[in-house]
């Protein structure tokens, strides 16, 4: 989820990348680096000219899933190597640009912040911004940037996602590794879930199961680390009812074990983003690897469920 800024027209968004920042930039003004992440999760994109240097445009259009073009055209206001772009997106010779993007580039430690602020014309116009992204799914793009990036740097095929919430970190931190908060709004949607054993806590191990009326799916948890308020990191296998492991009861060549990495990270006193890494863990085959990377579009729905439960879940906690 965007975030609003401290002026009501404009739209904030922070993201943290695992890559040291010219592999970063080289990534975002590469048009055959970005054709692999940009848009959002399902589209595509042909770049038709791209003249990157102040004054210069680059024209591009994105392909929807379903078919449908989106043209683009972006012309660059200010560039500042490693550090920061600034350019109007959208409009042509007969209309004005649609909103004008600041994006700023640091790093630290070999990791990469990247601070994009939108600035749209009235804050009417950016409400109706928000709505859409969140419609479209316009946040993906970035999580698609982090996957591209995470494989160029390791080579290793990843899931990301993403989104901020009104909530202090504090509390993010406890709906995360409280068993009686995380069962009212982890399940997939038109699930419910009941832990038969919970212990979160480093080397601790959970069992669940989860259900809707018509079927039932029982699976583990085991917690390699935990270190408050701000990251957690634990394995998840599906089992059996004794707790032995089985398969997805719909995906039998879904890798058996998996890796979650949730990183907290505080955008004031009451926001925290939340990021999501998923990864197949331990032994798996090509066949495994290629189910979990064809899925991307639906993990990205379901975790999508499960952040819209966590932001109503939030407003009782």
């Amino acid at each position: 989820m965007v975030k609003a800024s401290s002026k009501s027209n404009e739209i904030r968004l922070i993201r943290e990348y695992d890559a040291p920042v010219k592999v970063v930039w080289d990534a975002w003004v590469d048009p055959k680096q970005a054709a692999q992440w940009w848009g959002p999760r399902g589209f595509t994109l042909t770049t038709h000219s791209k003249d990157f240097r102040v004054g210069g445009t680059w024209v591009y259009t994105m392909h929807g899933p379903d078919g449908t073009d989106f043209p683009n055209n972006t012309v660059y206001l200010e560039i500042v190597e490693h550090k920061k772009m600034v350019y109007d997106h959208g409009g042509n010779i007969n209309s004005p640009p649609m909103f004008r993007v600041t994006v700023l580039f640091s790093e630290s430690g070999g990791k990469t912040k990247m601070d994009m602020t939108m600035a749209l014309p009235t804050p009417e116009a950016a409400e109706n911004a928000r709505k859409f992204i969140k419609k479209a799914n316009g946040d993906s793009c970035w999580d698609r940037f982090a996957e591209y990036l995470d494989k160029k740097i390791t080579q290793k095929e990843i899931f990301v996602i993403n989104r901020s919430f009104a909530a202090p970190i504090e509390t993010m931190f406890e709906v995360w590794t409280n068993p009686q908060h995380v069962a009212q709004w982890l399940p997939p949607t038109g699930f419910t879930m009941e832990y038969l054993s919970a212990e979160i806590k480093p080397g601790g191990k959970t069992s669940y199961c989860m259900g809707n009326g018509q079927m039932k799916m029982y699976g583990r948890a085991h917690y390699l680390e935990i270190v408050k308020p701000h990251r957690l990191v634990y394995t998840q296998e599906f089992c059996d009812e004794k707790g032995n492991i089985a398969r997805h009861p719909k995906a039998p060549t879904w890798p058996e074990t998996m890796l979650t990495t949730v990183t907290l990270t505080a955008e004031g006193p009451e926001q925290t983003r939340v990021t999501v890494k998923w990864e197949a863990y331990g032994q798996y085959t090509p066949e495994e690897l290629a189910t979990f990377l064809h899925a991307r579009g639906g993990m990205t729905m379901g975790w999508t469920g499960s952040f819209d439960k966590l932001e109503e879940y939030l407003v009782k906690v």
